[in-house]
């Protein structure tokens, strides 16, 4: 059925190519969902991944010591599997995270937690003490697809703000719209 892929055509190699890419994005999506505790789709992604697996090595396997070019393209196409898999993961955004905002206690961080909330965001604010005098700790745990949503506002409304993002394994309860 697949006796195409044993010769050294151009087509060989392109399916070499675009099957290895495919097949190390698969892996970084199935790792990112089993880390982040979707194991039933990990392990379905998982029986995808190992099929292109064993078609793109067999090919490169099959008369590899007569022709180290499919070795060559093997390794670009890993390489570029790598780069291409976590661009397509940080685009799905599968996940939660926390961010913690800290400012100084003002009328403008009272704002701030105004906006965020008309944006459907739940906000948490703990009154603190830094080296400079009072601050306010925002605390949002949001769908890591919102990230760049609410730090925009943070820095329209308060630029200064100290901004950290953590990725937040499981959220029980709370205020994350569905």
């Amino acid at each position: 059925m697949l006796e195409f892929l044993t010769g050294s055509s151009i087509f060989v190699y392109a399916f070499i190519f675009f099957g290895k890419i495919v097949e190390v994005a698969v892996s970084t999506v199935r790792l990112v969902l089993i880390n982040r505790g979707e194991r039933i789709k990990g392990a379905i992604i998982a029986f995808v991944e190992i099929i292109l697996w064993l078609v793109v090595t067999g090919t490169v396997l099959v008369g590899f010591q007569e022709d180290l070019f499919k070795c060559v393209v093997f390794a670009a196409a890993f390489a570029i599997g790598n780069y291409f898999g976590s661009w397509l993961e940080e685009k799905l955004a599968f996940g939660l995270c926390s961010i913690q905002v800290i400012v100084p206690e003002s009328e403008e961080s009272q704002a701030l937690v105004t906006v965020l909330r008309e944006n459907n965001f739940g906000v948490t604010s703990i009154k603190g003490k830094g080296k400079d005098g009072e601050r306010e700790l925002l605390i949002l745990h949001i769908k890591r697809k919102r990230i760049k949503y609410a730090v925009d506002i943070i820095n329209k409304n308060l630029n200064h703000a100290l901004v950290v993002v953590n990725d937040a394994k499981v959220i029980r309860g709370g205020y994350i719209k569905k």
